[in-house]
């Protein structure tokens, strides 16, 4: 389990799309079930899927009330333990303020990208820094081509890129999100 005061997200607004423009990316059944699933076994306080499109929040809410008080439920409660920690949120903004409510705290913005950024935390420095603070993070995810850069002038840090042993550099965000929550967890003191 990593801590207490890590937060998750999976931004559909405002990314780019391949072209560079801004775009709203659509929801994903995939997406909700493996981040909900890897969040959960991190220990993650909560998830949040950020759409301002009603009909991509309707759907999540579908698939969350199947699992968690539909027949999904007694088919695999396992999935509604890790789909009682989702939250869905019109913004950043509102997610934001959503975490500072239950936290009672100022919340730190941390931006995930494909790319590296000159003054990134590597996922050991970070782990480290969330684990030994009082204070609250949340860890922003991007679908599309990435989180526009209206978000990532707001952040209060970057997380260093994932990196595989090729030169091919284009994981699912799903692989990305787990991938960044291990490298973080391992090293929080539990």
């Amino acid at each position: 389990m990593c801590t207490e005061n890590l937060y998750i997200a999976l931004l559909h607004y405002p990314v780019y799309n391949k072209r560079g423009d801004i775009v709203t990316t659509a929801v994903t059944n995939m997406d909700i079930h493996d981040i909900s699933r890897s969040a959960r076994t991190y220990g993650v306080k909560r998830f949040y899927i950020i759409t301002p499109i009603k009909q991509q929040k309707a759907f999540v809410e579908r698939i969350l009330h199947h699992w968690q008080k539909g027949y999904g439920i007694t088919y695999n409660p396992s999935r509604k333990q890790a789909f009682d920690i989702v939250r869905v949120e019109d913004t950043l903004d509102d997610t934001v303020l959503a975490i500072s409510k239950e936290a009672g705290r100022r919340v730190n913005v941390v931006v995930t990208s494909a790319s590296s950024r000159g003054n990134s935390l590597t996922c050991e420095d970070l782990g480290k820094k969330i684990s030994q603070s009082s204070e609250v993070f949340l860890i922003v995810f991007g679908t599309g081509w990435g989180i526009a850069e209206e978000v990532i002038e707001k952040a209060d840090f970057f997380v260093e890129p994932i990196r595989g042993n090729s030169d091919y550099n284009h994981l699912s965000v799903r692989s990305a999100a787990t991938v960044t929550l291990d490298r973080l967890c391992r090293h929080t003191q539990l």
